[in-house]
């Protein structure tokens, strides 16, 4: 008999993140439905409140999880709220009264200097341990060539010519000008940084990259009243920029978060799993296109996500996943941009999948929240996963996984990683005996709640 279960997934991450940024330095009062109440989340509001900005939270009220008819059981995500941010304008935010403090938030430290960047006072940008190891040079290069005086204590000699610098990051303020940037990386994060510094910058600030990544940014910037233009791998805008509240945000569900359900529904069997009101930007659903490849069963019901205007502003809808026959695939290094944070995941599902799967373009999974590629090889190879890694010469690292292999249990480490832990807790569905998995509260970084719904899933 199917079993048949309904599921809210807490709400995006990245989408987030950035809401709650444009909306301090707008002007106008801004209401953010549905934002995320996660510890990275939960940084960057902290970072604006010191920085002058006032920001009220209402918790949702919530209801228990009840049964559904035929048999459905829906969950209500509780980690999730409705905010009130009041922007103060471009320039309206004040010099912190110490330094900011943002845990284990990469999103936020490579982020957040593009605004700053364009203030008239010095701040200094610090993270754990685990942040203070990831490398900053790629939004730091491009800033500075705008003008912007950011310095570091924390870096790394790589050749003659060539350093990598770490957090903590020192940032003073000042006037900036528009650069034509061509990013050698496709990152989200850098597009973003330079985009953000660009409002403050006389001229057009444009940024290309070799594949397009995630548009979230760009989306959002037109909300505020920003004129971004956006062709092929190549995003622009003629600052300085003012922006203007929408007045109303709504943040759909977070694909990134789903995948591990998503990845679920595919190998458990008699399982269907219907996941509701998610966001489905074309930029972010890699996965799904993935997972369709490898033979899954996965269907959209697409909806819309609209402000107070009228605007759409992220593509939104239910995501119906079923128990499928998997098998393996080569994955290049182009579906890998727009997967990136699944990729752990994905690698749980080639385990699971019958024949080769290869994973081709992988390097940015090594200077993640820790390295993925060394974090998931090492785990699934306890489990009895047979997995390589593998160099190319001209491709460089790619993954090797024979799957349809009969998985055992064991005790493994999230490495201090939410996605690695989410995705270890995913693959112990179906190990012959339990896998434990050590450090989880890293899972509070993005799904507060996951371990409880995971669990009642498969129950």
């Amino acid at each position: 008999m199917l079993k048949a279960v309904s599921i809210v997934i807490p709400p995006d991450k990245s989408i987030s993140h950035r809401a709650v940024m444009l909306a301090s330095i707008s002007e106008g009062t801004t209401c953010i439905k549905n934002l995320l109440m996660s510890e990275d989340i939960k940084r960057t509001i902290e970072a604006f409140r010191a920085m002058g900005v006032r920001i009220d939270i209402q918790r949702r009220r919530l209801k228990p999880a009840t049964p559904c008819m035929n048999g459905v059981a829906q969950f209500i995500a509780r980690s999730c709220a409705d905010i009130k941010v009041h922007g103060v304008g471009m320039f309206g935010l004040k010099k912190p009264a110490r330094q900011i403090y943002l845990g284990n938030s990469g999103t936020t430290m490579r982020i957040l200097p593009g605004i700053l960047a364009g203030q008239d006072f010095e701040v200094v940008l610090t993270g754990d341990k685990s942040l203070s190891s990831r490398p900053m040079q790629r939004i730091v290069k491009p800033l500075r060539e705008m003008g912007a005086n950011i310095k570091s204590v924390n870096y790394k000699v790589l050749s003659v010519n060539k350093k990598e610098i770490y957090p903590p990051l020192e940032i003073q303020g000042g006037r900036l000008k528009a650069i034509k940037y061509k990013s050698n990386i496709a990152s989200a994060q850098v597009k973003s940084c330079i985009l953000l510094a660009g409002l403050y910058a006389n001229g057009l600030t444009s940024v290309s990259e070799p594949e397009k990544s995630r548009d979230h940014t760009e989306r959002m910037l037109k909300q505020f009243g920003c004129k971004v233009r956006g062709e092929g791998r190549e995003v622009s805008f003629k600052g300085p920029v003012r922006l203007k509240s929408p007045r109303t945000i709504e943040i759909p569900g977070d694909i990134s978060s789903a995948a591990f359900f998503i990845v679920a529904g595919c190998i458990f069997p008699d399982t269907k799993i219907i996941i509701k009101n998610m966001g489905l930007n074309p930029t972010r659903i890699g996965i799904l296109d993935i997972l369709k490849k490898m033979g899954a069963n996965i269907h959209l019901r697409p909806g819309y996500n609209r402000n107070e205007a009228g605007q759409i502003s992220e593509p939104a809808g239910d995501i119906i996943v079923k128990s499928s026959k998997l098998k393996g695939v080569t994955i290049s290094p182009k579906e890998v941009v727009r997967a990136i944070d699944e990729v752990p995941v994905i690698m749980v599902a080639a385990c699971f999948a019958k024949g080769r799967t290869i994973i081709k373009g992988i390097k940015e999974l090594r200077v993640k929240e820790t390295d993925r590629i060394k974090s998931m090889v090492t785990n699934l190879r306890k489990i009895g996963a047979d997995i390589k890694i593998r160099v190319a010469h001209v491709e460089g690292e790619y993954i090797v996984i024979n799957g349809g292999k009969l998985l055992h249990g064991a005790r493994v480490s999230s490495f201090g990683d939410h996605r690695t832990a989410m995705s270890m807790l995913v693959a112990g569905l179906l190990t012959k005996d339990e896998v434990i998995v050590t450090g989880l509260d890293c899972i509070n970084k993005s799904f507060p709640g996951f371990e409880k719904l995971l669990y009642t899933f498969s129950q």
